[in-house]
C-alpha cells in the first residue's frame, strides 16, 4: 500500500473470510461482530489490515441473552476495538435488557477504554444518556442520525462519528459534524447500499468525497485527516499498543 489506505471504521465481515482476501480490500477495516461467540471467534486471527471487534449487537435476541460482562472484559484484552454494541429503539430485545448490558460494557470500559463502534438506531438520546452516566474514552457514534442538539451534546461528551454512504444526502448533518471528529465508514452490507459504487468493506471513496465538499477540502485531505482522528482516539485510550504493527506504523507515519 504506498499510499495511505482508507479507514473502514464499521463494517460485517464473515469470520471465515481468507487474509488474502482482506489483503485484497487495501483498506484499515474495523470489523464489527454481533456477539461474543462470534468474537471469540476471530480474536485470534492476526490478519495486518483488519481490527476484529468485540460485539453483541442490541438487535440479537441470542446475542444479550448470551451476554456475560466477565467474557466480555476478558475478550476486549485482546484488541483494541469494541463492536457493534448500543440500543437500538426498534429491537425486539426489551430496551432494559439492552441498557443493562450497554451499561455493563461501559464500566468495564471506563476501567480499560477502547475504540467503540455504537449504534444508537431509534434510541439516540437513550445512548447519549448511558454514555453521560458512564462516560467513557473512544466513543464512536455509528450511523449516527441524531439532531444538531443531540451531535452538540454528544461532541461535549468527547464522541466521535463514523459516516457511510446512506448518511450523505443529510448535507446539514455532515456539516454539523467536527472535522476533528469524524471517521469514514461502509457498515458493509448495510450502510453501502446507496449510490451505483462497488459494494464491499473499505470502500469510503464516496464518503470522503462527500465530506470533501461539505467542508471546501480536497478529498485525500479527508483520509488524512481520518488517519489523524484514528491516532488521537488511539492516544485517548491508551491501546494502541493492540493495534496491527502496519496500522501502527501508518499512524506514526501520518503524525
Amino acid at each position: 500500500m504506498r499510499r495511505i489506505p482508507p479507514i473502514d471504521m464499521h463494517a460485517h465481515i464473515e469470520p471465515d473470510i481468507s487474509s488474502s482476501d482482506l489483503l485484497a480490500l487495501e483498506a484499515l477495516v474495523f470489523a464489527a461482530t454481533r456477539s461474543l461467540d462470534e468474537a471469540e471467534r476471530v480474536l485470534q486471527r492476526t490478519d495486518s489490515w483488519t481490527v476484529w471487534g468485540v460485539g453483541c449487537h442490541p438487535g440479537l435476541v441470542s446475542a444479550q441473552r448470551a451476554f456475560d460482562v466477565d467474557r466480555f472484559a476478558e475478550l476486549i484484552a485482546l484488541t483494541p476495538y469494541v463492536s457493534e454494541v448500543g440500543l437500538d429503539g426498534k429491537s425486539r430485545v426489551p430496551m432494559g435488557t439492552q441498557r443493562a448490558t450497554l451499561d455493563a460494557m461501559l464500566t468495564a470500559m471506563q476501567e480499560n477504554p477502547r475504540l467503540t463502534s455504537i449504534h444508537s438506531f431509534a434510541a439516540t438520546d437513550t445512548v447519549l444518556e448511558c454514555l453521560t452516566a458512564r462516560p467513557i474514552h473512544g466513543a464512536v457514534l455509528h450511523w449516527w442520525l441524531g439532531n444538531r442538539e443531540q451531535t452538540k451534546q454528544a461532541i461535549d461528551l468527547g464522541c466521535y462519528f463514523s459516516v457511510n454512504a446512506s448518511m450523505l444526502r443529510q448535507q446539514d448533518l455532515l456539516a454539523s459534524l467536527p472535522l476533528d471528529r469524524v471517521l469514514a465508514e461502509t457498515d458493509h452490507p448495510f450502510g453501502d447500499k446507496a449510490g451505483r459504487r462497488e459494494r464491499r468493506p473499505g470502500n469510503v471513496d464516496s464518503v470522503e468525497r462527500a465530506l470533501a465538499q461539505v467542508h471546501g477540502v480536497a478529498p485525500d485531505d479527508i483520509r488524512k485527516v481520518t488517519w489523524r482522528n484514528l491516532s488521537q482516539l488511539a492516544r485517548a485510550t491508551k491501546c494502541g499498543a493492540l493495534l496491527p504493527r502496519p496500522v501502527r506504523m501508518t499512524l506514526v507515519a501520518v503524525a
